[in-house]
């Protein structure tokens, strides 16, 4: 047992990736000698050479049209996206051909690339800096889509991203990467694209993943203070999405509260609030509520604070919740 940051766990589970497939390749800006803008990649291009751990140049079409070039060749590559807000010029070549070939093929061509996009704000960055675009690609068919939320999940999940045949966008939360906790490398992870219970309760369930997960676990803290016992479900896989769990829960508590940095706007916390409405009616004791970032573009830094939901925010849903 060894307690990591989430930048630590995310290196030592692609250190461990490669050090299992040669085939593991490690591409983006910067990510060579310096170790990467977050020091997610630190050390691996010393240990693994520059045939593996690639600087590339500053293009993130190059960079997504080079790695589907190589998993055509039977390599697996992972890419770095620098900054979630960075993404968009490689966004066509991840919509018309990453998230195509295997499907096209029919099977013939896997696509085992992962995309490393750190995502969120909270670190007070500048413009293009701070995004959470996860709902553009958790509509394209083709993609699997998933956000880890601590060390534990970090370490697991980019090892089993790298493992699919499938192409991964793989968001982490850049204010959560120097946070700390145990990981146990002799554990049994769970399956990548399953959600999980992070704390169990009897009066409202609360779905969210990725950078909000640390600030609904603080919130069902406060709220148990108050005699409020909060479910807490981490749902790490965004496409596809696994609701059993907070279907499971929402029939016990009766309420459902979801909450994402994001826009709420035709999002993944519309698609959870959709698909818990209609699977769940009759359970409901209140409407499905979201706790979400404003539909405006992300606001200069020293905004920010009133931009993204906070614990008072994911608290006041909960009341509105109870008091339907």
């Amino acid at each position: 047992m060894a307690v990591l940051t989430m930048a630590k766990a995310l290196n030592d589970g692609l250190r461990k990736a490669m050090e299992a497939d040669p085939r593991v390749l490690v591409m983006g800006e910067d990510v060579g000698k310096l170790g990467g803008v977050f020091r997610i990649t630190d050390g691996l291009q010393k240990d693994f050479g520059e045939q593996r751990v690639l600087d590339t140049p500053l293009s993130e079409s190059g960079i997504i049209g080079t790695a589907v070039g190589l998993a055509i060749r039977g390599f697996r590559p992972v890419c770095e996206i620098q900054f979630d807000g960075f993404v968009f010029p490689g966004y066509d070549q991840i919509v018309s051909q990453l998230a195509k070939v295997h499907f096209r093929s029919q099977g013939k061509v896997p696509m085992p690339v992962v995309v490393r996009i750190p995502f969120g704000g909270g670190i007070g960055a500048v413009e293009h800096h701070s995004e959470s675009p996860e709902s553009l690609f958790a509509h394209v068919a083709g993609l699997k889509v998933v956000a880890c939320s601590n060390p534990s999940d970090a370490y697991w999940m980019i090892q089993q991203a790298i493992a699919t045949d499938d192409p991964v966008i793989f968001f982490e939360p850049k204010r959560r990467y120097w946070e700390k906790a145990e990981v146990e490398p002799d554990a049994t992870p769970p399956p990548l694209l399953r959600s999980r219970v992070l704390r169990e309760g009897t009066d409202v369930t609360v779905a969210t993943y990725g950078p909000l997960v640390r600030t609904c676990l603080d919130a069902s803290v406060a709220a148990a203070a108050d005699g409020t016992s909060l479910e807490v479900i981490d749902l790490r896989a965004l496409s596809p999405l696994d609701l059993a769990p907070v279907y499971d829960s929402v029939r016990r508590t009766g309420r459902l509260v979801v909450v994402s940095e994001a826009p709420s706007e035709s999002s993944v916390t519309a698609e959870v609030a959709a698909r818990v409405q209609q699977d769940c009616f009759h359970s409901l004791e209140a409407p499905v509520l979201r706790v979400t970032g404003f539909d405006t573009p992300y606001p200069p830094s020293k905004c920010e604070d009133d931009y993204l939901p906070d614990l008072d925010r994911v608290l006041d849903a909960v009341d509105r919740s109870k008091a339907w």
